[in-house]
């Protein structure tokens, strides 16, 4: 599974996907994060499976989702206290929901 972790610049995102990335490392989940910034959404084909957009960015929220959509990306706007998740534990619980979230929409009936 591939993760993106957006912010502004691209610095504050980087502490947060390195978080992310121990965390799952940890629990033995084979996922791929990066950061970046968010134009990378619309103009990357392989942006990620899942986008994390830091808690700055609320106001652009709506044009990331829309450009998310278009790659098929489930879209997570981060809490806040984000850089307060030392471990990255949280930060992949919110992963797992996203991802949870897609596989029951997926799930026949």
């Amino acid at each position: 599974m591939k993760i993106l972790v957006v912010c502004g610049a691209g610095a504050s995102s980087t502490f947060v996907a390195q978080r992310l990335r121990h965390a799952a490392q940890r629990e033995g989940r084979d996922l791929f994060v990066r950061a970046g910034v968010p134009g990378m959404v619309a103009t990357e084909a392989d942006a990620g499976d899942v986008v994390l957009v830091g808690p700055h960015l609320a106001s652009a929220l709506p044009d990331i989702e829309r450009d998310a959509a278009t790659r098929q990306a489930r879209t997570v706007l981060l809490p806040e206290d984000v850089f307060d998740d030392r471990d990255g534990i949280r930060t992949l619980a919110l992963v797992n929901a996203a991802t949870a979230a897609d596989r029951s929409e997926r799930t026949p009936r």
